[in-house]
């Protein structure tokens, strides 16, 4: 594996590490929040720059039903990240508080909890969309073998068991309210453990990444058949 691919395994953990971070604020105080942002912003363009190729391929070949859902979603996740950040520096009273940036800031608050739960959920719908990849980048770098099919049962059916929990834990906190600008205040019980918060939080991810990877398998064109 190669510099490049390595580091782009590591650039794509430190990123999902961030936002499950961020997706914690209030436990964690302002001031971290607004430097883990600000960093979460910084890899964000690291990514792009790491995969420039991406940027330059798209006005070339065709556009088949597999290409257009991950570009869709590409830029989505880019229009959220660009929420997040024009929000977040409005908002700051820490980060970027030297910026002579005021007003809106009713405005920048929807758009900041829209924006991070949008993102949240779109990121992940991005790593389903490439988590075969991912999956062939981690065995490699691991020099590990692809699983056999008994065990590839086995982690199907944890992924499916995950993706249920993950869809309940999503209504449950109520995600849905936040994302279509239902509410201003987002509710956290500061009483809960955090490990149990973040577990929920992981498995909404992995509700969402089990859920591009399947629709991805379906638009995936099938290899044509031999001749019997």
């Amino acid at each position: 594996m190669t510099p490049k691919a390595k580091g782009k395994i590591v650039l794509d953990v430190a990123m999902t590490l961030a936002l499950l971070f961020l997706m914690g604020y209030p436990f964690w105080g302002d001031v971290a929040h607004e430097w883990a942002g600000a960093g979460m912003f910084v890899l964000f363009i690291v990514h792009h720059i790491l995969n420039a190729g991406w940027w330059r391929s798209l006005a070339k070949g065709h556009y088949t039903p597999a290409r257009i859902l991950p570009l869709v979603i590409d830029l989505l996740v880019l229009a959220a990240m660009l929420g997040l950040m024009v929000s977040g520096v409005l908002l700051s009273n820490h980060v970027f508080a030297f910026l002579p940036v005021r007003g809106g800031m009713g405005f920048a608050r929807l758009l900041h909890m829209a924006s991070a739960y949008w993102g949240f959920v779109l990121m992940a719908l991005h790593l389903g969309l490439h988590w075969n990849m991912i999956l062939g980048m981690a065995h490699r770098a691991a020099g590990d073998r692809p699983a056999g099919r008994g065990r590839r049962v086995v982690l199907n059916i944890l992924g499916a068991a995950v993706a249920l929990w993950g869809f309940a834990a999503f209504f449950r906190r109520g995600l849905p309210s936040y994302m279509l600008f239902q509410t201003q205040f987002v509710f956290f019980d500061y009483s809960e453990p955090l490990v149990l918060f973040y577990l929920d939080y992981l498995a909404m991810m992995g509700t969402f990444v089990w859920l591009a990877h399947m629709v991805g398998k379906l638009l995936r064109p099938k290899a044509p058949q031999g001749r019997r």
